[in-house]
């Protein structure tokens, strides 16, 4: 049995891998930023369960919320930073207050809670820091610039925290999932004022979602019961059909423009 601190569990992923883990017997503490929406957890898992009000751009909230789980159930043994949403705006678009808002919480609200559980990973000797990352952590797509900036840096900072810990027993995971049949793109994300010269853009991307098939998010609960019971889990897993395709594309463009310009990267060596 294990005990799980997940973020953003009012709906979505967070909501089905809270459900995934208190249906095997697990202990799972649930935050949302509203906590009434945690209360149909609470009526069906009982003290298995313990739900709290959270805002993870909150530092000291996020030490708070750990305490008390601590407190409440002896052990953290995974922490999943699912807390975050997306972006719609080309660069020109988002504003300053749009930008700092994306990055607090998709950047900063995880590394807050990140810092806020290693002390007792640390003491315990033991625990799997999950990172909700995406596709959109490891390549970027026009109209998405600031959540891509986002996510890129969850990326870099928990490859190096994955080095950081690894001699004291801490697993660190990046989840990359790559297009589901959520909320994500609709009522849970924040839309720019668009600017009219990039619409012919614009139009062409929504038409490419229109056409894509999105995955069950429901899927994702045992392959994420199977990650964290992994012995030695790896730094990233992808989560989606389709999604090792369209990174070797990806990585294949990067090392052919590198080697492209190998000659000229050593030149500047002197």
């Amino acid at each position: 049995m294990k005990t799980w601190l997940i973020t953003g569990t009012s709906k979505g992923f967070g909501r089905i891998w809270a459900e995934a883990a208190l249906e095997r017997g697990d202990k799972v503490a649930a935050t949302a930023r509203d906590k009434n929406t945690l209360q149909p957890l609470k009526e069906k898992y009982g003290d298995n369960v313990l739900t709290l009000a959270l805002d993870v751009n909150d530092r000291q909230a996020d030490f708070e919320v750990v305490k008390k789980v601590r407190e409440t159930f002896g052990r953290i043994d995974v922490v999943v930073n699912n807390a975050g949403y997306g972006l719609f705006g080309f660069v020109e678009e988002v504003s300053e207050q749009e930008a700092r808002a994306q990055i607090e919480t998709n950047v900063f609200g995880a590394l807050w809670m990140t810092q806020a559980v290693l002390p007792i990973m640390r003491q315990q000797k033991s625990g799997h820091i999950i990172q909700v990352s995406s596709v959109g952590g490891v390549t970027a797509f026009p109209g998405l610039g600031l959540y891509h900036a986002s996510k890129w840096a969850l990326e870099g900072f928990s490859q190096s925290l994955r080095q950081e810990v690894s001699d004291l027993g801490i697993h660190v995971t990046l989840v990359e999932p790559g297009g589901y049949a959520t909320d994500w793109a609709a009522d849970s994300s924040v839309k720019s004022t668009p600017i009219e010269a990039y619409q012919p853009i614009r139009d062409a991307r929504t038409k490419a979602r229109a056409q894509s098939t999105p995955g069950n998010p429901m899927a994702t609960a045992d392959g994420m019961l199977d990650l964290v019971d992994m012995q030695d889990p790896p730094l990233r897993l992808m989560f989606g059909k389709g999604i090792n395709e369209l990174m070797h594309a990806e990585y294949q463009k990067r090392l052919d423009e590198w080697d492209r310009y190998k000659d000229m990267s050593e030149k500047a060596q002197g």
